[in-house]
């Protein structure tokens, strides 16, 4: 069903709570909600309410359509139609409808979420084929990332639009939807947007969700999942997200121990892309005594009952290979690496034990940098790894090793407060020493520590991270989502 006047009213509230200054402009957009039944009805007169898409590549360039009606080139948009449920659907739809653009090579913009960049307020002349007289579109446009780096291929639907284009963020067609994303601080590259636990007990043992058989209301009914839910925008992080839905879901558990294990993509009820960052935290609690919720019940499962289970194939590997990583931990031997893949796979979070090969990669690293360590300098250097890795929480390294515990590449993160300021995280993070054992370069691996490390410092709450980079090291970086920094000149004063 269409979505309700209500829904319509709380978006378009949360809108001007962002945008107070253009409440004048869109009190006819609330005189409309509070009166109309159908404010998403074209039969709706003399105004209602429209979705576009403003879908955007990673070099920050958004889709235009020209409309044959009209000869304007415009986002893909236009009118809500009975199956769609929400104002995001209708936006979705259009998308796929005028431009071919499929809902799975979309993904949300963390920045944004499912709320509207913009509302437009658009005079529609008359037309007379239509039987419609003159009246006004309040157009809610929403912002999508596409999924893959190629954009898909434009497949127009000829009976209403006759040519596409894709334009940079300055060239963007309107000019109250190009001043709002000039300004939100777009990357074009999709970030996790979702948080799910994997939650084990330490001695075998994975809590599982039963969802609700409820299909197209929620994502996965009627499977066993893991719990968590996706961000909103009060979250400050993707771990706060999952303390947040941990907290709505199941008040009785409190996880800890929490790190960033992975992240995987799966489709939502909307058939968006949807990245998810999987972390895991170890529990020993009642599954019955935990106040379940939402969903149907918890349970406590080993690996080898997973095969009783409506489950997704991505979690039934996610859990195997965790569970064998945590006995070949146990039995004192290096974790085995993931299988190789771009969720992350192959990379380990470094122990006091991993300080020797630490200390051999940052060598290689400065060496390759033309800096000469002096004798002895080495072991000094394992010392410090030493003692920052058994008792520093805001410190850490992710490797990669080779199943024997020497490692081939590794990246040191580590993280502090900075000066309060509205509107930012009071969290700074770095990146240092990243560093590829030379007979294992061009693998992946630096990518892989980078990533791990970038997860760690953003599930930590920062909401900026630094990173200092080498000519070789610099085209990955970029591809990661670092940018040149702004504002201020910085100047650095050093003693040496």
């Amino acid at each position: 069903m269409p979505p309700t006047r209500d829904s319509i009213t709380t978006t378009a509230l949360a809108y001007l709570e962002r945008h107070p200054a253009e409440r004048g402009r869109l009190q006819p957009l609330l005189d409309l909600l509070a009166t109309a039944a159908s404010p998403t009805s074209r039969a709706t007169l003399p105004a209602h309410v429209t979705c576009s898409a403003a879908v955007i590549d990673r070099d920050l360039n958004v889709l235009h359509i020209r409309h044959r009606a009209t000869g304007l080139v415009l986002c893909p948009g236009g009118h809500g139609e009975p199956g769609d449920e929400s104002l995001l659907a209708t936006a979705v739809r259009e998308a796929s409808e005028e431009a071919g653009i499929p809902p799975g090579a979309l993904c949300l913009v963390p920045r944004l979420l499912d709320q509207p960049i913009d509302i437009d307020v658009n005079d529609i002349a008359p037309n007379p084929a239509k039987g419609e007289g003159a009246h006004q579109h309040f157009d809610f446009r929403f912002a999508f990332y596409l999924t893959d780096g190629e954009p898909p291929a434009t497949v127009l639907q000829e009976e209403e639009v006759t040519g596409a284009q894709w334009r940079p963020l300055e060239e963007v067609s309107s000019p109250e939807l190009r001043a709002k994303l000039l300004a939100a601080g777009l990357t074009g590259r999709p970030e996790p947007v979702n948080a799910s636990a994997l939650i084990h007990d330490g001695a075998g043992r994975y809590l599982l969700h039963l969802r609700d058989n409820f299909p197209g209301r929620i994502w996965a009914p009627g499977e066993w999942s893991l719990l968590g839910g996706g961000a909103e925008p009060g979250d400050t992080a993707l771990e706060a997200t999952l303390r947040r839905e941990l907290a709505e879901e199941v008040p009785g558990l409190h996880l800890t121990g929490i790190e960033p294990l992975a992240v995987e993509w799966t489709i939502g009820v909307d058939g968006l892309a949807v990245p998810v960052q999987i972390f895991a935290g170890r529990w020993q609690g009642d599954p019955e005594a935990a106040c379940l919720r939402e969903g149907v019940m918890l349970r406590w499962f080993h690996p080898d009952d997973l095969h009783r289970l409506v489950l997704a194939d991505s979690t039934r590997q996610l859990i195997v290979e965790h569970a064998t990583a945590e006995a070949d931990r146990q039995a004192a031997r290096p974790p085995r690496p993931r299988a190789a893949q771009a969720t992350g796979a192959g990379v380990r979070r470094a122990t006091s034990g991993d300080a020797a090969e630490l200390a051999r990669l940052r060598l290689i690293m400065l060496a390759s940098a033309g800096v000469e360590a002096p004798p002895g300098w080495e072991r000094e250097c394992a010392a410090w790894f030493g003692e920052l890795l058994a008792g520093d929480e805001s410190f850490a390294a992710f490797v990669v090793d080779d199943g024997t515990g020497r490692l081939l590449s590794c990246a040191v993160a580590h993280y502090g407060t900075r000066l309060p300021r509205p509107g930012r995280s009071p969290y700074a993070g770095h990146i240092a020493s990243v560093a590829t054992d030379p007979a294992h370069r061009r693998q992946g691996h630096a990518r892989r520590v980078v990533t791990a490390a970038q997860a760690w410092l953003a599930a930590a709450g920062c909401g900026r991270i630094d990173l200092t980079a080498s000519s070789d090291g610099e085209a990955l970086y970029r591809d990661l989502g670092f940018t040149d920094p702004t504002g201020p000149i910085p100047l650095t004063w050093s003693a040496t």
